[in-house]
Protein backbone atom coordinates (compact mmCIF):
# COMPACT_ATOMS: atom_id res chain seq x y z
CA UNK A 1 0.00 0.00 0.00
CA UNK A 2 2.59 2.65 0.96
CA UNK A 3 4.33 1.80 -2.46
CA UNK A 4 1.35 2.35 -4.20
CA UNK A 5 0.53 5.58 -2.85
CA UNK A 6 4.06 6.47 -3.25
CA UNK A 7 4.38 5.86 -6.13
CA UNK A 8 1.17 7.08 -7.99
CA UNK A 9 1.87 10.65 -6.00
CA UNK A 10 5.36 10.52 -7.61
CA UNK A 11 3.81 9.86 -11.21
CA UNK A 12 1.33 12.58 -10.38
CA UNK A 13 4.05 15.09 -9.35
CA UNK A 14 6.00 14.10 -12.77
CA UNK A 15 2.82 15.64 -14.45
CA UNK A 16 1.73 12.07 -15.54
CA UNK A 17 -2.50 11.60 -16.46
CA UNK A 18 -4.17 10.13 -13.28
CA UNK A 19 -5.18 6.80 -14.80
CA UNK A 20 -1.32 6.43 -15.71
CA UNK A 21 -0.46 7.14 -12.15
CA UNK A 22 -2.36 4.96 -10.40
CA UNK A 23 -1.24 1.84 -13.10
CA UNK A 24 2.21 2.86 -12.36
CA UNK A 25 0.95 2.31 -8.75
CA UNK A 26 -0.44 -0.82 -8.93
CA UNK A 27 2.59 -1.65 -10.08
CA UNK A 28 4.47 -0.30 -8.21
CA UNK A 29 2.54 -2.20 -4.89
CA UNK A 30 2.86 -5.84 -7.10
CA UNK A 31 6.45 -5.86 -6.77
CA UNK A 32 6.04 -4.66 -3.10
CA UNK A 33 4.72 -8.15 -2.71
CA UNK A 34 7.72 -9.86 -3.98
CA UNK A 35 10.04 -9.79 -1.25
CA UNK A 36 7.80 -11.95 1.12
CA UNK A 37 8.36 -15.02 -2.00
CA UNK A 38 11.22 -16.12 0.10
CA UNK A 39 8.75 -17.86 2.35
CA UNK A 40 7.85 -20.19 -0.02
CA UNK A 41 11.01 -21.96 0.78
CA UNK A 42 9.41 -23.69 3.94
CA UNK A 43 7.21 -25.04 1.17
CA UNK A 44 9.76 -27.12 -0.05
CA UNK A 45 12.11 -27.91 2.95
CA UNK A 46 13.22 -27.77 6.69
CA UNK A 47 15.58 -30.44 6.62
CA UNK A 48 16.94 -32.75 3.82
CA UNK A 49 14.53 -30.97 1.51
CA UNK A 50 11.58 -32.71 3.00
CA UNK A 51 8.24 -31.26 3.01
CA UNK A 52 6.45 -29.15 5.19
CA UNK A 53 3.07 -30.50 6.38
CA UNK A 54 0.30 -27.98 6.09
CA UNK A 55 -1.00 -28.96 8.93
CA UNK A 56 2.12 -27.85 10.97
CA UNK A 57 1.66 -24.01 10.92
CA UNK A 58 4.61 -24.05 13.58
CA UNK A 59 7.08 -25.74 11.07
CA UNK A 60 5.99 -23.61 8.73
CA UNK A 61 7.31 -20.52 10.29
CA UNK A 62 10.29 -22.08 11.63
CA UNK A 63 11.63 -23.00 8.35
CA UNK A 64 10.31 -19.81 6.59
CA UNK A 65 12.01 -17.57 9.50
CA UNK A 66 15.27 -18.89 8.48
CA UNK A 67 15.49 -17.05 5.42
CA UNK A 68 12.75 -14.69 6.04
CA UNK A 69 13.59 -11.31 6.01
CA UNK A 70 17.27 -11.58 4.56
CA UNK A 71 17.98 -11.74 0.98
CA UNK A 72 14.67 -10.39 -0.58
CA UNK A 73 14.32 -7.50 1.98
CA UNK A 74 17.49 -6.22 1.25
CA UNK A 75 18.20 -2.32 -0.63
CA UNK A 76 21.18 -3.44 -2.02
CA UNK A 77 19.14 -6.32 -3.95
CA UNK A 78 16.30 -4.41 -4.61
CA UNK A 79 19.02 -1.22 -6.26
CA UNK A 80 20.50 -4.22 -8.56
CA UNK A 81 16.81 -6.35 -9.25
CA UNK A 82 15.23 -3.16 -10.31
CA UNK A 83 16.52 -2.06 -13.11
CA UNK A 84 17.39 -6.03 -14.20
CA UNK A 85 13.35 -6.57 -14.23
CA UNK A 86 13.60 -3.69 -16.62
CA UNK A 87 16.28 -4.41 -18.92
CA UNK A 88 15.13 -8.14 -19.69
CA UNK A 89 11.45 -6.89 -20.71
CA UNK A 90 13.11 -4.18 -22.66
CA UNK A 91 11.36 -3.84 -26.55
CA UNK A 92 13.10 -2.27 -29.02
CA UNK A 93 13.04 -2.31 -32.55
CA UNK A 94 16.99 -2.04 -32.70
CA UNK A 95 17.82 -5.69 -32.53
CA UNK A 96 21.21 -5.10 -31.27
CA UNK A 97 20.18 -2.91 -28.42
CA UNK A 98 17.44 -5.41 -27.56
CA UNK A 99 19.99 -7.93 -27.69
CA UNK A 100 22.42 -5.93 -25.31
CA UNK A 101 19.74 -4.71 -22.90
CA UNK A 102 17.97 -8.44 -22.08
CA UNK A 103 21.85 -9.67 -22.12
CA UNK A 104 23.00 -6.95 -19.28
CA UNK A 105 19.68 -7.60 -17.08
CA UNK A 106 19.88 -11.57 -17.17
CA UNK A 107 23.91 -10.88 -16.51
CA UNK A 108 22.73 -9.13 -13.61
CA UNK A 109 20.60 -11.53 -11.80
CA UNK A 110 22.39 -14.07 -12.63
CA UNK A 111 24.92 -12.50 -11.09
CA UNK A 112 22.69 -11.93 -7.65
CA UNK A 113 22.06 -15.46 -8.05
CA UNK A 114 25.61 -16.40 -7.57
CA UNK A 115 25.91 -14.13 -4.61
CA UNK A 116 23.01 -15.53 -2.76
CA UNK A 117 24.65 -19.10 -3.03
CA UNK A 118 28.39 -17.77 -2.34
CA UNK A 119 27.16 -15.81 0.87
CA UNK A 120 24.20 -18.40 2.00
CA UNK A 121 24.67 -21.72 0.60
CA UNK A 122 22.11 -23.45 -1.55
CA UNK A 123 19.35 -22.22 0.44
CA UNK A 124 20.10 -18.44 -0.38
CA UNK A 125 20.33 -19.70 -4.12
CA UNK A 126 16.50 -21.65 -3.69
CA UNK A 127 15.47 -18.08 -1.97
CA UNK A 128 17.12 -16.10 -4.90
CA UNK A 129 15.65 -18.12 -8.06
CA UNK A 130 12.68 -17.84 -6.47
CA UNK A 131 12.58 -13.85 -6.16
CA UNK A 132 14.11 -13.29 -9.56
CA UNK A 133 12.06 -16.09 -11.25
CA UNK A 134 8.86 -14.18 -9.78
CA UNK A 135 10.74 -10.33 -10.55
CA UNK A 136 10.65 -11.57 -14.60
CA UNK A 137 7.65 -13.36 -14.95
CA UNK A 138 5.83 -9.91 -13.19
CA UNK A 139 7.61 -7.62 -15.30
CA UNK A 140 6.99 -9.62 -18.44
CA UNK A 141 3.39 -9.98 -17.23
CA UNK A 142 3.58 -5.42 -16.79
CA UNK A 143 4.85 -5.20 -20.14
CA UNK A 144 2.47 -7.14 -21.92
CA UNK A 145 -0.45 -5.74 -20.06
CA UNK A 146 0.37 -2.05 -19.53
CA UNK A 147 1.75 0.72 -21.46
CA UNK A 148 4.32 1.24 -19.20
CA UNK A 149 8.53 1.14 -20.86
CA UNK A 150 11.00 -0.53 -19.21
CA UNK A 151 12.54 2.10 -17.67
CA UNK A 152 9.22 2.81 -15.66
CA UNK A 153 9.13 -0.46 -14.76
CA UNK A 154 12.41 -0.56 -13.20
CA UNK A 155 11.33 2.33 -11.36
CA UNK A 156 8.19 1.16 -9.97
CA UNK A 157 10.09 -2.04 -9.11
CA UNK A 158 12.52 0.02 -7.55
CA UNK A 159 9.66 1.35 -5.23
CA UNK A 160 8.42 -1.34 -4.43
CA UNK A 161 11.09 -3.53 -3.48
CA UNK A 162 12.73 -0.60 -1.34
CA UNK A 163 9.55 0.22 0.51
CA UNK A 164 8.34 -3.24 1.68
CA UNK A 165 11.00 -4.02 4.36
CA UNK A 166 9.83 -1.08 6.57
CA UNK A 167 6.60 -2.23 7.90
CA UNK A 168 8.73 -5.61 9.53
CA UNK A 169 10.68 -3.23 11.77
CA UNK A 170 7.52 -3.36 13.56
CA UNK A 171 6.39 -6.75 13.56
CA UNK A 172 9.46 -9.07 13.36
CA UNK A 173 13.13 -9.63 13.14
CA UNK A 174 14.71 -6.48 11.28
CA UNK A 175 15.34 -7.11 8.09
CA UNK A 176 18.64 -7.17 6.21
CA UNK A 177 18.90 -4.68 4.89
CA UNK A 178 22.77 -4.63 3.30
CA UNK A 179 22.39 -7.72 2.57
CA UNK A 180 25.22 -9.68 1.41
CA UNK A 181 27.15 -7.34 3.80
CA UNK A 182 27.13 -8.47 7.55
CA UNK A 183 26.40 -4.60 8.38
CA UNK A 184 23.30 -4.16 10.51
CA UNK A 185 21.46 -1.44 10.13
CA UNK A 186 18.73 -2.32 13.08
CA UNK A 187 19.94 -4.05 15.59
CA UNK A 188 16.17 -5.09 16.96
CA UNK A 189 12.66 -4.39 16.75
CA UNK A 190 11.79 -0.89 16.74
CA UNK A 191 9.30 -0.94 19.81
CA UNK A 192 6.45 0.99 19.73
CA UNK A 193 5.55 -0.12 23.59
CA UNK A 194 6.81 -1.70 26.76
CA UNK A 195 3.43 -3.05 26.96
CA UNK A 196 2.90 -5.84 24.20
CA UNK A 197 -0.22 -5.41 23.53
CA UNK A 198 -0.15 -1.20 22.91
CA UNK A 199 2.91 -2.52 20.79
CA UNK A 200 0.43 -4.69 18.43
CA UNK A 201 -1.87 -2.15 18.56
CA UNK A 202 0.55 0.66 17.51
CA UNK A 203 1.46 -1.38 14.89
CA UNK A 204 -1.81 -2.44 13.53
CA UNK A 205 -2.42 1.46 13.72
CA UNK A 206 0.57 2.11 11.82
CA UNK A 207 -0.56 -0.25 9.11
CA UNK A 208 -3.60 1.18 8.80
CA UNK A 209 -2.44 4.58 8.48
CA UNK A 210 -0.78 3.55 5.52
CA UNK A 211 -4.21 1.97 3.89
CA UNK A 212 -5.56 4.85 4.91
CA UNK A 213 -2.64 6.87 3.21
CA UNK A 214 -3.36 4.79 -0.29
CA UNK A 215 -6.86 5.41 0.15
CA UNK A 216 -6.60 9.23 0.02
CA UNK A 217 -4.08 9.09 -2.82
CA UNK A 218 -6.41 7.11 -5.31
CA UNK A 219 -9.50 8.77 -4.20
CA UNK A 220 -7.56 12.48 -5.06
CA UNK A 221 -6.32 10.91 -8.51
CA UNK A 222 -10.15 9.68 -9.21
CA UNK A 223 -11.69 12.95 -8.29
CA UNK A 224 -13.54 11.30 -5.39
CA UNK A 225 -13.79 12.77 -1.69
CA UNK A 226 -13.39 10.47 1.23
CA UNK A 227 -16.01 12.80 3.66
CA UNK A 228 -18.54 12.44 0.64
CA UNK A 229 -18.28 8.23 1.44
CA UNK A 230 -18.90 8.48 5.30
CA UNK A 231 -21.84 6.71 6.89
CA UNK A 232 -23.44 6.11 10.00
CA UNK A 233 -22.51 2.46 10.23
CA UNK A 234 -18.71 3.17 11.17
CA UNK A 235 -19.58 3.64 14.64
CA UNK A 236 -20.76 0.24 14.78
CA UNK A 237 -17.17 -0.22 15.51
CA UNK A 238 -17.22 1.20 18.83
CA UNK A 239 -18.84 -1.58 19.95
CA UNK A 240 -15.38 -3.34 19.85
CA UNK A 241 -14.22 -1.28 22.80
CA UNK A 242 -15.90 -4.57 24.72
CA UNK A 243 -13.36 -6.61 23.10
CA UNK A 244 -10.45 -5.98 26.13
CA UNK A 245 -13.07 -7.44 28.45
CA UNK A 246 -13.59 -10.62 26.34
CA UNK A 247 -10.36 -11.47 24.71
CA UNK A 248 -7.38 -12.39 25.95
CA UNK A 249 -4.90 -9.23 25.09
CA UNK A 250 -2.98 -9.99 22.06
CA UNK A 251 0.78 -9.86 21.13
CA UNK A 252 2.82 -10.19 18.17
CA UNK A 253 2.89 -13.70 18.62
CA UNK A 254 -0.85 -14.11 19.48
CA UNK A 255 -2.67 -12.22 17.74
CA UNK A 256 -4.47 -14.14 15.37
CA UNK A 257 -8.13 -13.69 17.20
CA UNK A 258 -7.47 -10.09 17.55
CA UNK A 259 -6.57 -9.44 13.61
CA UNK A 260 -9.74 -11.32 12.59
CA UNK A 261 -12.05 -9.88 15.09
CA UNK A 262 -11.36 -6.44 14.35
CA UNK A 263 -11.35 -7.11 10.81
CA UNK A 264 -14.60 -8.59 10.94
CA UNK A 265 -15.69 -5.58 12.59
CA UNK A 266 -15.10 -3.50 10.10
CA UNK A 267 -16.47 -5.82 7.21
CA UNK A 268 -19.55 -5.78 9.11
CA UNK A 269 -19.83 -1.51 9.26
CA UNK A 270 -19.40 -2.28 5.55
CA UNK A 271 -21.52 -4.53 4.60
CA UNK A 272 -24.67 -2.94 7.23
CA UNK A 273 -23.91 0.48 5.32
CA UNK A 274 -24.32 -1.50 1.66
CA UNK A 275 -27.35 -2.86 2.84
CA UNK A 276 -28.93 0.58 4.17
CA UNK A 277 -27.63 1.80 0.95
CA UNK A 278 -29.20 -0.75 -0.73
CA UNK A 279 -32.81 -0.55 0.91
CA UNK A 280 -33.36 3.41 0.27
CA UNK A 281 -36.78 3.87 -1.84
CA UNK A 282 -35.64 4.78 -5.06
CA UNK A 283 -38.04 7.48 -7.57
CA UNK A 284 -37.95 6.77 -10.72
CA UNK A 285 -35.70 3.81 -12.26
CA UNK A 286 -32.55 4.11 -13.80
CA UNK A 287 -32.10 4.34 -17.62
CA UNK A 288 -30.73 0.95 -19.33
CA UNK A 289 -27.52 2.55 -20.17
CA UNK A 290 -26.99 4.37 -16.94
CA UNK A 291 -23.41 3.68 -15.61
CA UNK A 292 -23.46 1.54 -11.96
CA UNK A 293 -21.89 4.49 -9.13
CA UNK A 294 -18.39 3.75 -9.62
CA UNK A 295 -17.68 5.11 -6.11
CA UNK A 296 -19.62 2.19 -4.67
CA UNK A 297 -16.57 -0.01 -4.34
CA UNK A 298 -14.69 2.86 -2.84
CA UNK A 299 -17.50 3.33 0.06
CA UNK A 300 -17.59 -0.11 0.84
CA UNK A 301 -13.72 0.18 1.11
CA UNK A 302 -13.94 3.26 3.21
CA UNK A 303 -16.91 2.60 5.17
CA UNK A 304 -14.50 -1.06 6.50
CA UNK A 305 -11.99 1.07 7.04
CA UNK A 306 -13.50 3.73 9.14
CA UNK A 307 -15.09 0.94 11.27
CA UNK A 308 -11.89 -0.53 12.15
CA UNK A 309 -10.46 2.67 12.93
CA UNK A 310 -13.33 3.54 15.59
CA UNK A 311 -12.83 -0.12 16.78
CA UNK A 312 -8.86 0.21 17.46
CA UNK A 313 -9.92 3.16 19.26
CA UNK A 314 -12.26 1.92 21.24
CA UNK A 315 -10.33 -1.19 22.11
CA UNK A 316 -7.30 0.44 23.18
CA UNK A 317 -9.06 3.10 24.97
CA UNK A 318 -10.89 0.65 27.11
CA UNK A 319 -7.28 -1.35 27.44
CA UNK A 320 -5.64 1.55 28.79
CA UNK A 321 -8.50 2.28 31.47
CA UNK A 322 -8.40 -1.69 32.11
Amino acid sequence: MLAFALAALFAEWRGWPARRALVFGVVAGAFATLPDVDVAYALFAIDGMTVVRAADPDAFWSAANRVHRSITHSAVIAALAAPAFGLVTTRTADARRLWVSRAVGVLALAGLLGVAVAVSGTLGGIVMSAFVLGGVVLAAAVRRSTQLSARALAVAALIGLFTHPWGDLFTGEPPALLYPFSVPVFDGRLGLAADPTLHLLGAFAVELATIWFAVFVFAHLTGRSIGTLSDPSVTLGAAYGAAPLLLIPPTLDVSYHFVFSILAVGLGCAVFSWLRSASRPRFGLPRPTQRPDRSAALSFVTVGLAGITVALAGYTAVYLVL
